[in-house]
């Protein structure tokens, strides 16, 4: 449950990096609760740094979530099972798996209609107060640990957790063969959600940024087309122009702003097509003024995303079978001492041409 945790093994203290005040973490020792009948002890393996990982060192919130005491940071994980609960059946000692970060209560409404990732009650790692994953181990229910075949290595294992995003982005807005989509925002969001919508059979992608470096890598994973824009509202209207250009005369069928700012939503909602839809993804504004009367007036739908469900099967398979490939994103890798965690946070933070930024334990 982000249980967290202290090593069965003789002599050895699990270890973890506390985000203990603003702009600091340390790495500090991390007591694990006793393993439940369905829950297993993981070793961990490859933690990848999220945005929201950086926004919490570099303010200890994220819109209502509040850091109030020292927390274990880091939610995108995969490792390798070390001990397994006296009722866990499915996994052994020495398997590889992929974790699911969230816990649902399994008693309100909506975790039992399936969609638990918006319960009330979730437990969710690094999101506070619950403990993440970026430890020499953790313990978690056994039904959120997804086996990897053998041609996956942990890091890609780590890569889905923000693929899940886009896939239940894709899934929500019932992307296929038919759906031309725009995706604002290429970051690491925005550049699995190009790669899921793909795989997804989206006939053509077009994906807009204010970075050249971004825009390139989006190129080279097989966008379309790619339009890069300002930050400046007064633009809008001829980004607007250049992106319908680019995307040709049928129009863009759904929009994923990546980002979630006025700027990028107001460009989705008048890029999109009458009848089309906005999934915003990306949640970087709390409150935003956009033209939303005459977005409606075309009857343009808009649809929150928020995490994913039941995502991890589909997101193994994409990558074993090679539908989708993550490696590419993967562009700085750090050990797990405390010069290197502070390095691979500042350079995920930085940005520039750091996109997927990696522990390896």
């Amino acid at each position: 449950m982000g249980k967290g945790g202290k090593s069965h093994q003789e002599g050895e203290e699990n270890m973890a990096a506390w985000l203990v005040d603003l702009n600091t973490l340390k790495i500090q020792p991390f007591k694990l609760p006793p393993l439940g009948p369905h829950d297993v002890r993981v070793r961990m393996k490859a933690v990848g740094i999220c945005g929201s990982d950086v926004h919490f060192l570099k303010t200890l919130r994220l819109a209502d979530f509040v850091v109030k005491e020292p927390m274990v940071i880091g939610h995108e994980c995969a490792g390798i099972i070390e001990e397994i609960g006296s009722e866990v059946k499915n996994l052994v000692p020495g398997d590889r798996v992929a974790l699911e970060p969230g816990i649902g209560c399994w008693r309100c409404d909506l975790c039992k209609e399936g969609r638990y990732n918006i319960c009330p009650d979730m437990k969710f790692f690094a999101t506070p107060p619950i403990h993440g994953s970026l430890a020499r181990q953790v313990v978690h229910p056994a039904d959120l640990c997804f086996k990897l075949p053998d041609n996956l290595s942990l890091e890609e294992g780590a890569m889905c957790e923000p693929l899940s995003v886009a896939v239940h982005a894709c899934r929500r807005a019932n992307i296929g063969p038919e759906t031309n989509v725009l995706v604002m925002g290429a970051g690491p969001i925005g550049l699995v959600t190009l790669l899921a919508a793909r795989a997804f059979g989206a006939p053509r992608i077009v994906i807009v940024d204010v970075d050249d470096y971004r825009l390139s890598v989006a190129n080279n994973l097989g966008a379309d087309g790619v339009v890069k824009v300002s930050t400046n509202m007064q633009d809008i209207p001829e980004e607007v122009e250049r992106i319908c250009e680019v995307m040709g005369a049928v129009g863009v069928h759904v929009t994923f702003d990546c980002a979630g700012f006025n700027k990028t939503m107001s460009t989705a909602l008048s890029a999109t097509r009458a009848g089309g839809k906005v999934c915003l993804v990306g949640l970087g504004h709390n409150e935003m003024t956009v033209p939303l009367t005459p977005a409606a007036a075309r009857e343009v739908d808009i649809i929150g995303i928020f995490r994913y469900k039941n995502t991890w099967p589909l997101c193994i398979e994409l990558l074993r079978s090679g539908k989708i490939d993550v490696k590419p994103l993967i562009t700085h890798r750090f050990g797990f001492s405390q010069k290197e965690v502070e390095e691979a946070f500042e350079t995920s933070a930085r940005g520039g041409d750091a996109i997927k930024v990696m522990f390896n334990l």
